[in-house]
């Protein structure tokens, strides 16, 4: 039983931080940092504030994926192309 909730948990680990927005993990790439330091200190900082940093989480977001769609939108792929 113990077993099997390991590899959940290994499992649920992959999926959150392979298919989430990957802001930490951006934040890592460009400051040189894990990514699982800056996890733990963004966990840290939404505790003694109270949730607000969830709102720059949000706003860092939503900013990669209007970027990504722009770069895309200019360099479109061959299947994409009309």
């Amino acid at each position: 039983m113990c077993v099997f909730g390991l590899v959940i948990m290994d499992k649920l680990k992959y999926l959150l931080e392979s298919n989430l927005f990957g802001v930490c993990t951006r934040i890592g790439q460009k400051l040189n940092f894990s990514a699982s330091t800056i996890r733990k200190y963004f966990i840290y900082a939404s505790f003694f504030t109270l949730g607000s940093p969830v709102i720059v989480y949000l706003i860092l977001a939503f900013w990669m994926e209007v970027r990504k769609t722009i770069r895309n939108s200019n360099h479109p792929s061959v299947w994409e192309l009309e």
